[in-house]
């Protein structure tokens, strides 16, 4: 049985649950058909119209809140692919939905993809962000070990103009998403998905800074997801754990003031307020590096969450499964 297994085994068990998993051979089972994550919007979608340009403190929606769904979720490995299926119901309480911010109801879905068990890394990253006007602006990034999505993006600009492209962040409290304590909420079609780091997933995980991120979960290309914390030498498993920090920050200056664009200082209230600054942190501008873990002791590229933007990564190290939008223009 594969580590991952292990882990959704017991983190399960600690809930009191037992999902419908399947577990394969020595491999995981992860399958996910007929994805639907988010209603498709085309072009000429009809925007809401913003005109914030400052972050602002915000208050999470406490998750209190059972669901009546039992969580179901396998990961299978085949030879060269896995597949995965789920249903994205958390493991863990959510926030109350429908909200005054978020007027969605959790809805059980039908996840059923296939990810590639060899990556090709590229040599130029792929954006999750779709800048082609065409299709959603944003593509899920990868899938969590619970089987919710991690799809950080947001469908909201400034003055509702896409074609501007200043698209909010949806942890900068510029527009107020109704996000839980677990940085999750709803889509229309009632998809429940992080924004933000997983906390529930992570404390079940039992993740803290005395040991290297368990496995968490998988990116759409196929690498493999950790959270915060690993090693200071990335290939060698006996050095100290550290907490890993993101290599983006915010921009220095004002924005630009011409035409529609929204002035003001840069200061993270949009995606376009972040560089990548090469060296600056631990990570690359995928916000993920190689390195060995206990699930990959012969070493892997992989994906961390971290504390700071991008938290969630906002690029793909390998071609991915696009599940919306089209592929952004180079």
């Amino acid at each position: 049985m594969t580590s991952l297994s292990v882990i959704l085994l017991k983190l399960y068990k600690s809930c009191g649950l037992l999902p419908k998993l399947m577990l394969v051979g020595c491999g995981i089972t992860l399958v996910l058909g007929s994805l639907s994550a988010q209603p498709r919007t085309s072009g000429s979608h009809k925007m809401r119209e913003h005109v914030s340009t400052k972050i602002s403190d915000w208050e999470p929606i406490r998750a209190t809140e059972s669901l009546n769904f039992s969580p179901k979720v396998s990961f299978r490995r085949g030879e060269n692919e896995m597949q995965v299926q789920a249903n994205a119901i958390p493991l863990h309480k959510v926030g109350r939905f429908p909200n005054r911010r978020n007027p969605h109801t959790i809805r059980e879905q039908n996840l059923s993809f296939t990810l590639p068990l060899r990556p090709i890394p590229l040599e130029k990253p792929i954006p999750l962000h779709n800048e082609s006007g065409r299709g959603a602006p944003n593509t899920p990034f990868g899938i969590a070990a619970n089987g919710v999505l991690f799809d950080p993006g947001t469908a909201e600009y400034f003055l509702g103009d896409r074609d501007g492209d200043w698209n909010y962040e949806a942890l900068s409290g510029s527009v107020i998403l109704g996000l839980d304590t677990h940085h999750g909420h709803v889509q229309p079609n009632g998809s429940y998905h992080y924004h933000g780091l997983p906390t529930g997933l992570l404390e079940k995980l039992k993740i803290s800074p005395g040991g290297h991120s368990p496995l968490i979960g998988f990116a759409m290309d196929g690498y493999p997801i950790y959270a915060l914390y690993g090693y200071r030498d990335a290939e060698n498993p006996k050095s100290a754990i550290i907490k890993l920090r993101s290599s983006w920050q915010v921009k220095g200056g004002k924005r630009p003031e011409i035409g529609k664009n929204p002035g003001g200082n840069y200061d993270g209230t949009f995606s376009r307020d972040y560089e990548y600054i090469k060296g600056s942190g631990d990570l690359d501008e995928c916000n993920g590096r190689f390195t060995v873990t206990k699930e990959y002791p012969g070493g892997t590229y992989a994906y961390f969450l971290t504390e700071r933007w991008p938290v969630i990564p906002r690029y793909f190290r390998a071609e991915p499964l696009k599940l919306r939008g089209a592929r952004a223009r180079p």
